[in-house]
């Protein structure tokens, strides 16, 4: 058991984990005065988790990245955890993903090694409530602020967590002496991805690439590489060369833009980018693949294949009724 004072509504961190940090949807309309827009860098996880513990898809949750942290709760709490396969436990009992979970004030939850993705999502019934920044608890630790403290979890914090109703898993946790209690599963869709390929609609500088950059992008692999993090994924491969140099005014950045630095190696933006860039922008990855991206790791290999406008809006349409009715499902296992 936790020296964590139960009955109060906050988290305690006993391991920080290697980069855990509060994301809610983003720190929209700040771009202008050059705040990035932050956020979960895997969307439909994050909105998941929020379902599965009947928050709104807004509140924040902790994106946790590769080696999850060990933390405690000061009263039983609702948690969901979806995303990467971090081999989530509570007291030696497996964690299951996707799932609804009353975990007992006091017991921790730790993850251990590591089975699939990149990043897991911890939501909590009622959501975390650290002070909002520019209208967002996302995280900018660059920039420090939002969150908590404006930086990722350390031993020690105690973040505090908002009130919440509670549901029938409560009082079966408290019938049943355990020190967690999983919902029953359900199934629940996962992002319809093409494995090991981003579909991307070329950008606005793709006629000014030679014909032998276009086909490399669109047929060889590229590696994400050791450098990537949560403001761009860089990508190895085939160096990828323009016509002619172009003299480019900066302009506002999107999450999943492809642009091209000099050295010819592509930079997919993600969601810590900076507010604006001026490199070439071979394209934009599909909204709908971006938690797919979000998922890689360092050394996986991607392809890119293009699509149109319209077929991009369609599989961003298609993947937003897959997620609304997996939140509609999980929301009903709360009843």
């Amino acid at each position: 058991m936790s020296r964590v004072v139960k009955n109060k509504p906050v988290m305690k961190v006993e391991r920080p984990g290697m980069y855990s940090l509060l994301q809610d949807l983003g720190r929209l309309g700040h771009q202008l005065i050059g705040v990035p827009v932050n956020g979960p860098m895997d969307e439909w996880s994050h909105r998941l988790a929020n379902a599965l513990v009947g928050n709104p898809a807004d509140a924040a949750v902790l994106e946790c990245t590769l080696t999850g942290p060990r933390v405690s709760f000061g009263q039983d709490v609702l948690i969901a955890l979806c995303g990467a396969d971090l081999q989530a436990s509570a007291e030696g009992r497996p964690v299951p993903l996707q799932r609804p979970v009353m975990l007992r004030a006091g017991v921790a939850l730790e993850f251990g090694e590591r089975r699939a993705g990149a990043r897991v999502y911890l939501a909590v019934r009622g959501g975390f409530a650290t002070e909002p920044v520019l209208g967002s608890r996302s995280t900018y630790v660059r920039g420090g602020l939002g969150g908590f403290q404006g930086r990722a979890l350390k031993k020690g914090d105690v973040l505090p967590l908002g009130a919440a109703e509670e549901t029938p898993l409560a009082e079966l946790l408290r019938d049943s002496g355990l020190p967690m209690l999983a919902d029953l599963p359900r199934a629940l869709t996962l992002p319809a991805h093409l494995p090991g390929r981003l579909r991307f609609v070329p950008g606005p500088h793709w006629a000014h690439f030679t014909d032998e950059a276009k086909d490399a992008f669109t047929t060889l692999p590229y590696r994400v590489s050791q450098e990537t993090d949560r403001m761009g994924a860089r990508l190895s491969g085939q160096a990828l060369k323009l016509k002619a140099p172009l003299e480019l005014v900066s302009e506002a950045t999107v999450f999943g833009t492809v642009q091209v630095p000099p050295d010819g190696q592509p930079i997919v933006l993600m969601a810590d980018r900076q507010s604006a860039g001026g490199y070439p922008k071979i394209g934009y990855v599909c909204s709908a693949d971006l938690p797919l991206l979000a998922q890689s790791l360092p050394g996986d290999v991607l392809g890119f294949e293009p699509v149109t406008q319209q077929a991009a809006e369609e599989l961003w349409l298609a993947s937003e009724t897959r997620l609304g009715a997996a939140c509609a499902k999980a929301a009903r296992s709360l009843r």
